[in-house]
């Protein structure tokens, strides 16, 4: 591995058994100056910049007491939420084993299995009022489809969002570029108060994720008044 460059740019040479593809990852992970202010801030990735930055634009932390992480790992966003709320009740899943976060209660399951639901509400002790999802398909390399996918799991987290989620709560999601579907936008604004898609800094220019972050939930649809 070099180390030379210019402006202190790290340079990654192709050593033996590595691919181009995985020396440029490297190269852009050593340069990377969200990934080393996560080092040393103590977070896990740096993904947990993305959930503060749309924090900061659009405060939905504040005062939520129940929070549901879907797509936990490597556990940066519940690290966020820790810090920010420490007296929160904060429970996540994901079907990567996670090491864990002190006052966070992680499920290793599909988040697809029918049980899922029952076992998040069950460990956050009553319904939420922030679920966060960071979920995204694994990739087949070609666009239109892993967008597909990923939406797919926006759709499920939405469904759930819509039967657990305590009024007034707040839904933040992962989705690929252009937003989410415009029929599920549709039905996002018909139950919370504003709807908007957002980018944060931190997520890398050449990424396609952007966030839908909704607020101010009305209550489940089949709800009395509702």
């Amino acid at each position: 591995m070099s180390r030379g460059g210019t402006r202190g740019h790290t340079r990654v040479r192709t050593a033996r058994g590595r691919t181009a593809q995985s020396t440029r990852w490297l190269e852009r992970q050593l340069n990377d100056p969200y990934v080393k202010r996560a080092k040393a801030e103590g977070y896990r990735s740096r993904a947990a910049y993305k959930l503060l930055e749309l924090d900061e634009k659009f405060g939905f932390l504040k005062g939520s007491k129940r929070v549901v992480d879907l797509g936990i790992a490597p556990g940066g966003w519940a690290q966020v939420v820790r810090r920010k709320l420490p007296k929160a009740a904060v429970v996540g899943i994901d079907l990567l084993p996670v090491d864990p976060i002190d006052g966070v209660e992680i499920l290793m399951m599909d988040f697809l299995d029918d049980a899922a639901p029952e076992r998040l509400i069950a460990a956050l002790g009553g319904a939420p009022d922030l679920i966060l999802s960071d979920m995204a398909a694994n990739t087949v390399g070609h666009p239109q489809t892993d967008a597909l996918r990923t939406m797919g799991l926006v759709e499920v987290a939405f469904d759930f969002v819509q039967q657990v989620l305590a009024p007034g709560g707040a839904f933040v999601a992962k989705v690929f570029a252009g937003g989410a579907d415009s029929q599920l936008v549709a039905e996002m604004k018909r139950a919370f108060t504003t709807v908007k898609h957002a980018k944060p800094p931190a997520s890398r220019k050449g990424s396609v994720e952007w966030y839908v972050v909704a607020q101010g939930f009305k209550g489940r649809p089949d709800a009395p008044g509702a």
